[in-house]
């Protein structure tokens, strides 16, 4: 059994703007970081891609139990299904990432204040300032 913990989070300037994808993936014995920029995205695709680009890499890595950290209110609602997804353009991201959740034998999903996650949130903004690759 492999745990991990992950901190994701997305940026975007002017939503739409230039976005990025920032996570952090802890193990008992590693810590992996995402750091991307996914070109102009709103701000709710951006916390959405930076999740899917945290759960690709958990499950790539052999980890089977996740606890996740947002501070995006609204995925944490989404996700648990207190809320339904409604925006045409988060739909098929939502969808994605619920997807992704079942590689994993057991999951839990927090929201957390921005400054508890400080990490993830700092390589966001920064990914969304370079270029697109």
């Amino acid at each position: 059994m492999k745990k991990a913990v992950i901190f994701s989070d997305g940026a975007s300037s002017g939503n739409p703007g230039p976005s990025g994808i920032g996570a952090v993936i802890k193990t008992a014995d590693s810590s992996y970081e995402i750091s991307e920029n996914i070109g102009t995205a709103t701000n709710n695709m951006a916390e959405y891609r930076a999740l899917i680009a945290a759960l690709k890499k958990a499950s790539d890595l052999g980890i089977d139990e996740i606890t996740i950290h947002l501070d995006s209110e609204l995925l944490v609602r989404q996700i648990n299904g207190q809320y339904k997804v409604k925006s045409k353009g988060l739909i098929p991201l939502f969808m994605e990432v619920m997807k992704l959740l079942k590689r994993f034998r057991c999951y839990n999903i927090y929201h957390v204040p921005r400054e508890e996650n400080k990490k993830a949130d700092m390589l966001a903004k920064n990914a969304s300032l370079q270029k697109a690759t």
